[in-house]
């Protein structure tokens, strides 16, 4: 399938992949990353396609591009009013903020500080206690989860996932994902031997509220199970599974699709 035809975009993958450009391991210099966003925004895939990630200390060097489309920024623990101020006058839509030990510090924090209509992901700790995820239900805040990096320990394993997608359904808390991401099924990379979950595994385990069952869906490997998979939900279960895993960072939005592509779950309008 060729990306630059027209396609219709599911209402399973509309908003879903965040641009991660500048994060690694894509690492792409901002003076490019803007160019590059711009160009997804107008590409035939663009109903697939979140907001351009920044992190705080470039934000700076991204005013001087004027970006004119939604921009969040992610914040290190304690440096929220650094950030707010230093994101005055870019189209800020919101902010990704390491909470630290202290959720509802972060959350009291936020609720003081964050202007209207500025959203927020809070990212919470690996190994997530109840308590975390208490103080963000019932916010207007989303938990943010981090499902991989540059270690092997920065995969979270099928069951440590399940537990957090399930305990975030117990409390109606959405969440988005970030890091590791990229295919759309899990796979062991072949060059680094980390495992990888796949963004197909995670969307179909976030429809499910049973642990077990979440961590087969976790665990599945095969690429034409999820897709058939995928291709029976229903559109109550597709707006249930959005409305808890809303998005996912990716430093590249081609890959994701180019997977979906290859499954057969994208088409040509």
């Amino acid at each position: 399938m060729d990306l630059g035809e027209a396609m219709n975009v599911p209402e399973l993958y509309r908003g879903l992949f965040d641009d991660a450009a500048v994060f690694p391991p894509g690492d792409l210099p901002l003076a490019e990353a803007v160019p590059a966003h711009l160009a997804h925004r107008a590409a035939p895939y663009a109903a697939a396609v979140g907001p351009l990630l920044a992190p705080v200390d470039k934000l700076a060097e991204l005013a001087l591009l004027a970006p004119e489309f939604p921009i969040v920024v992610t914040v290190p623990t304690g440096r929220l009013a650094d950030a707010l101020k230093a994101a005055a006058g870019l189209p800020l839509a919101g902010v990704e903020y390491v909470a630290g030990e202290d959720v509802r510090a972060a959350v009291a924090e936020l609720d003081a500080l964050l202007p209207d209509g500025v959203g927020a992901a809070v990212e919470v700790p690996r190994a997530v206690p109840p308590d975390a995820l208490d103080a963000l239900a019932g916010t207007r805040y989303r938990a943010k989860y981090r499902t991989g990096g540059l270690s092997f320990a920065a995969f979270p394993s099928v069951a440590e996932l399940a537990g957090f997608q399930v305990a975030c359904a117990e409390r109606e808390l959405p969440y988005k994902c970030t890091a590791g991401l990229h295919n759309a099924v899990r796979h062991t990379d072949l060059g680094t031997g980390y495992e990888h979950h796949g963004f197909l595994n995670v969307l179909l385990a976030a429809g499910s509220s049973d642990r077990e069952q979440a961590t087969e869906l976790l665990a599945e490997r095969d690429g034409a199970r999820l897709a058939t998979a995928v291709q029976s939900l229903t559109e109550h279960q597709i707006a249930r599974i959005r409305s808890a895993f809303t998005a996912f960072g990716t430093c590249s939005i081609a890959e994701p699709l180019e997977d979906l592509a290859r499954l057969g779950l994208l088409e040509n309008s």
